[in-house]
């Protein structure tokens, strides 16, 4: 048997998708989950975090919403885009008080789940990037946890998306990583476009069949109506129901998979 850890990002956007991710968690089919504490409503769902059966890790974010911190809020009222965000990191143009935003978000983290993360990940992958890697190392290292690693994401087709993926920082993120000692998975798999048409146990099961054994999976499950504004939310439901179904356990089966945390 391989082991695997499935991995919910995105608690906290919204109640459809905390639904989704608790209900996975407590049916023990996602391991992991990673938390959006610039949400609005991050104050009313992060207790529920506190007794959850699985690893609660901060997903830190500068791509949605606001930023938590004064000094970061200075430069950027709102957080900018993605490729606004990738942009000035590989021009080294991004704000230094990034690295106030992101003790910021651990902190908030604690403050409402009474305890540190169990690992660190970036929403939109943006840990990887230039100028946010060296906080998510220290934080890693200083805290004693995994970070999410994007350098290498095995599987069948979207190409270029794990490339890319890859190149904005994942590759050098793992071999800082492999230099600092900090924990990480062996690959990260379930990189897809959000089509709500796609197969999404087509796709599971080219993931199942690439991972090695100790990668991480991550997935963006919702329950019920999606919630309103979110541009992935029939994806998402989509996920959930293969999650939450028999089939995710019988291809779990087939390809000698046991998911662990």
């Amino acid at each position: 048997m391989k082991r695997l850890a499935v991995c919910a990002d995105d608690y906290g956007q919204g109640s459809a998708v905390d639904r989704g991710i608790l209900a996975l968690a407590a049916q023990g089919r996602v391991t992991a989950l990673s938390a959006l504490v610039t949400a609005p409503r991050w104050a009313e769902a992060g207790p529920a975090l506190r007794d959850v059966p699985a690893d609660a890790g901060l997903h830190f974010n500068l791509t949605e919403g606001e930023p938590l911190s004064a000094a970061l809020r200075r430069h950027w009222p709102r957080f900018p885009s993605l490729g606004s965000v990738i942009a000035q990191a590989f021009l080294r143009r991004l704000p230094a008080a990034v690295a106030d935003e992101f003790q910021a978000q651990l902190q908030r983290f604690v403050a409402v789940t009474g305890r540190p993360p169990a690992f660190i990940d970036g929403h939109q992958h943006v840990h990887a990037l230039p100028g946010v890697r060296p906080h998510a190392l220290a934080a890693a290292r200083s805290l004693g946890v995994p970070l999410r690693n994007t350098g290498r994401l095995p599987g069948q087709g979207f190409a270029f998306k794990r490339r890319v993926i890859e190149a904005c920082g994942g590759r050098a993120l793992a071999a800082e990583m492999r230099a600092s000692h900090v924990a990480s998975a062996t690959a990260l798999v379930g990189v897809y476009g959000f089509d709500p048409r796609a197969d999404y146990r087509a796709l599971m099961r080219g993931w199942l069949a690439a991972a090695p054994d100790g990668a991480l999976l991550f997935c963006h499950p919702a329950l019920g109506e999606p919630d309103a504004g979110d541009p992935i939310g029939a994806a998402r439901v989509n996920e959930m129901a293969y999650l939450a179904g028999e089939a995710f356990a019988a291809d779990l089966a087939e390809f000698g998979v046991e998911l662990s945390r």
